[in-house]
């Protein structure tokens, strides 16, 4: 059972989403927040796997509410960013600052419940044509240098990870490198274990900023 906290200032919206989570046998909405603020307070007392946190709140807005939980160390939960806006520079703060992926308030229900099950697995990129689109819009294409944690990766590594910051599935990957799909997963395991990152989103964001890849091109 995946439980989840949806957090949103406005009502509707929470009720709407409870009602689509609760309706499937492997999720559970264990609680709601209309504010960042209380948002912190619950992740803490319901300790919910997922946090489905909208960007734009009063008293203290999704991106703020995500670092003070993923900051809090020890167990913490994945957070789903929700926003109105295909792009959104909120968002990609927060992708930055810990937050597993993120999801148009318009999507449709199956988009929702699948996008809630990828995030609580962390074995699959949410990737929604808007991530590219943010990450292209976001990410400076001329780092400045790159990060040592590189070195730690072995050449076939690097290039999974090149692969996996151009969006493309384990399946895919094994595809293109001639390699069996368990092998790749195995080595996307070993690159977030080395490079201490939360899930692939992160590693997408990393091989942006370390020149892995480059926005627009594969």
């Amino acid at each position: 059972m995946i439980r989840v906290l949806v957090v949103d200032d406005q009502p509707m919206i929470r009720a709407g989403i409870h009602a689509i989570l609760d309706s499937q046998p492997d999720l559970s909405v264990v609680g709601e927040a209309e504010n960042g603020r209380v948002a912190v307070e619950r992740t803490r007392s319901l300790r919910p796997d997922v946090v489905l946190m909208d960007v734009r709140m009063p008293e203290l807005d999704g991106l703020a509410a995500t670092r003070e939980i993923l900051g809090a160390g020890g167990a913490t939960p994945k957070v789903l960013m929700l926003t109105t806006f295909d792009i959104d520079d909120y968002v990609y703060e927060a992708l930055r600052s810990g937050a597993s992926g993120f999801l148009l308030k318009d999507s449709e229900p199956e988009e929702l419940m699948r996008a809630v099950r990828v995030v609580a697995d962390s074995e699959a990129l949410l990737s929604p044509r808007i991530t590219r689109r943010l990450i292209e819009n976001f990410v400076d294409t001329q780092p400045t240098a790159p990060s040592t944690a590189l070195n730690a990766l072995t050449d076939r590594e690097r290039e999974v990870l090149r692969h996996v910051a151009m969006g493309m599935s384990n399946a895919e990957i094994a595809k293109e490198l001639f390699i069996a799909e368990q092998t790749i997963k195995t080595h996307v395991s070993r690159i977030l274990h080395k490079l201490k990152l939360r899930d692939r989103v992160h590693a997408v964001v990393f091989g942006y900023e370390n020149g892995l890849v480059s926005p627009g091109r594969r």
